[in-house]
């Protein structure tokens, strides 16, 4: 059975799913997205991903075309056409096809673009999160709105298939000596003294659902957590390191550039916090 996607009020097959090529999500990357995980047919953590792509589409004056509750029932029922157990749901949203291109907003009644579709990955059981996974480092050629979720991911493309080169899982970026983020990623060490780092919320950064869902865990267990921008060269000095996000949950970095992280094995405290978070995701999913 062919796939179904969502686009602008209609339930479509995957191949019937267009976009005119004037929308300016195409010719502008004029457009936010969120992406959910889907564990045994239910979204998980999507109020977060919810409230992050409001606060995106204000920050770039792109009203929504439909509430946040009518999007998360129109994401539960391409879940449920699309028998999708376990996966994600990709959302996007753009200002919609002007009559021409012009880079000033559209002036005149033009409807936001609004679609979505599911893909099938077993996040939970991924070969990766027992061995963890290499990253490389590449400089961080974003622009200066990272917490804006925004569809232009070329710097981001590129870092990913530099990685992919590398046989490696991700990138981290790098600016000013500091790790900002991975490719599709937020960034975690826990250092000999077993506190948790990551770099801090702000423009340099995306304000990650599952780095704030794994923050507050910690913190609720009293587990030692700080907000900061950390080095390489700290990150290697680790007892773990380790990344976080919708499609991978809590994954263990092993390796930096071809350079071990401690034994080059995922960590206990990786582990647990993986083990925390999937028990959180499970008992609050929709």
């Amino acid at each position: 059975m062919e796939q179904i996607a969502y686009v602008n009020g209609s339930f479509v097959p995957l191949s019937e799913a267009k976009v005119s090529i004037l929308d300016r999500g195409f010719l502008f990357a004029d457009g936010i997205y969120e992406v959910a995980a889907v564990l045994d047919g239910k979204l998980i953590d999507n109020a977060s991903h919810l409230a992050r792509l409001e606060r995106s589409v204000g920050e770039i004056e792109l009203a929504l075309p439909e509430t946040t509750a009518r999007i998360q029932e129109i994401q539960q029922e391409l879940v449920k056409r699309n028998n999708l157990a376990n996966g994600m749901v990709y959302l996007e949203v753009t200002r919609g096809a002007d009559t021409g291109r012009d880079f000033a907003f559209p002036k005149g009644d033009v409807k936001p673009t609004l679609i979505m579709f599911t893909s099938t990955k077993d996040i939970i059981n991924a070969p990766s999160a027992r061995t963890g996974i290499k990253v490389i480092t590449v400089p961080d050629l974003r622009w200066a709105r990272r917490d804006i979720k925004s569809v232009a991911l070329l710097a981001q493309v590129l870092a990913k298939q530099a990685a992919a080169v590398a046989g490696a899982g991700e990138a981290w970026m790098i600016e000013d000596g500091k790790v900002t983020e991975g490719g599709s990623s937020s960034c975690f060490i826990l250092t000999q003294d077993d506190v948790i780092v990551t770099r801090q919320n702000g423009s340099a950064i995306l304000p990650g659902c599952t780095r704030k869902a794994v923050v507050a865990l910690a913190e609720e267990r009293q587990l030692r957590v700080e907000e900061r921008a950390f080095s390489v060269e700290e990150a290697l000095a680790a007892k773990e390191a380790f990344v976080t996000s919708a499609s991978v949950f809590v994954q263990a970095v092993v390796s930096i550039d071809g350079k071990t992280v401690a034994d080059g094995k995922p960590g206990p405290m990786t582990n647990r916090l993986r083990e925390i978070y999937v028990e959180f995701a499970k008992a609050t999913a929709v």
